[in-house]
């Protein structure tokens, strides 16, 4: 078997979807993408395709290593993101020539029903409670929400008082069999991280996510020791050599690799196996389109320290198939490969230029504030 064409495809609301063709007539799906990044990241595909075509794609460790190390500039968001695209595709065509879903070429499944999460929202603790409460009557038992926008470096105590007036209106809501997890997206530094932690500890979140920059493992680490609660933090990671530092520290105890950034889904294992020496659970991040979150269910199907699985879709309008969600989980998948057909059809319908751009927060001063 040999690859043929690699096909990019820019598709709304911010997704690349990559076809892998081959010379048996089988294709191999992934989802390479960068938000806000997507024209540079599908002309990395390309590039590596000067090297792929006619190769085997099921080679898949083989064809990693060569795309990775045999960039003398390695790692990064684009390279990472292209690499984690493809792998993807290559592991969608092996399990499709096998006839098996991925994660039975992995070791097989560790669990019966993989856990998901559901996305609250809300600007005051009202609208908090009630975006809660509808999840929760959605069957999911398992949450995540952002409690503020832009924090500045030393921030007044409103900032403070109001996350923690909706974390307690969430509680409140959905009870101590609940868990909610609290995304800091980034936008604090480790003072302010420390403050909010404080007050937050007394709702019990699940974990707080990325409290700080990923650029700084030692800050991560002096905000994990200063709290109970536990941190999170990952998908701004590229490759097991970036979460080694964070294990190493204990920084973080849930990793969020991104598996259309960290550099594709063996990769991931490899970083999960790394975590669970260090008693470390995955919760792989994915506000990403129908390929990413069925490249996350075949890692989480087949991981002993899976936590649980973000989504921000669950394929309708883009896949024939859509993922079912019942009482908060996804039941294991059982067709080859990734898994996911998509309707091309739809797809069709989807398509544009690509030039989606990260939206940009400012300061009340004019500055610029971390997203």
């Amino acid at each position: 078997m040999r690859i043929t064409r690699l096909e990019t495809l820019y598709v709304k609301p911010r997704w690349v979807f990559l076809k892998m063709h081959t010379d048996e007539g089988i294709v191999g799906l992934g989802e390479p993408v960068v938000e806000g990044r997507s024209q540079t990241v599908a002309a990395a595909v390309q590039e590596a395709g000067r090297y792929l075509i006619g190769e085997d794609p099921r080679r898949i460790e083989h064809h990693w290593q060569a795309l990775y190390r045999g960039a003398f500039y390695r790692g990064g968001p684009v390279l990472c993101s292209a690499l984690s695209g493809i792998e993807q595709a290559m592991w969608d065509i092996l399990g499709k020539s096998l006839g098996v879903p991925v994660y039975q070429l992995l070791g097989g499944a560790t669990r019966n029903r993989i856990r998901m999460y559901g996305w609250i929202g809300g600007r005051t603790p009202e609208e908090c409670a009630e975006s809660a409460k509808a999840r929760v009557a959605q069957g999911f038992r398992t949450l995540k929400t952002a409690l503020f926008d832009q924090v500045r470096i030393v921030d007044v105590p409103g900032v403070v008082e109001r996350a923690a007036e909706r974390m307690a209106a969430i509680r409140e809501a959905v009870g101590p069999d609940v868990d909610v997890g609290v995304d800091f997206h980034g936008r604090v530094s480790p003072a302010m991280a420390i403050r909010l932690a404080k007050a937050l500890e007394p709702y019990s979140p699940m974990f707080i996510e990325e409290p700080v920059l990923p650029e700084n493992v030692d800050a991560l680490a002096t905000v994990a020791r200063s709290t109970t609660v536990p941190v999170a933090t990952g998908e701004r990671l590229f490759t097991k050599w970036a979460f080694r530092e964070v294990l190493e520290k204990q920084a973080a105890v849930v990793l969020q690799p991104d598996l259309s950034h960290v550099g594709g889904i063996l990769e991931c294992k490899k970083v999960a196996a790394m975590a669970e020496t260090y008693y470390a659970a995955v919760a792989p991040h994915c506000p990403l389109g129908p390929i990413a979150l069925a490249a996350c269910l075949q890692l989480d199907a087949c991981i002993p320290n899976f936590l649980c699985q973000e989504h921000a879709t669950t394929g309708e309008g883009y896949l024939r198939q859509p993922f079912e969600i019942s009482d908060g989980y996804v039941a294991l998948p059982t067709t080859p490969g990734l898994g996911v057909e998509l309707d091309d059809d739809a797809v069709a319908e989807k398509l544009y230029d690509g030039s989606w751009e990260t939206p940009r927060l400012w300061h009340e001063d004019g500055s610029v504030a971390d997203w």
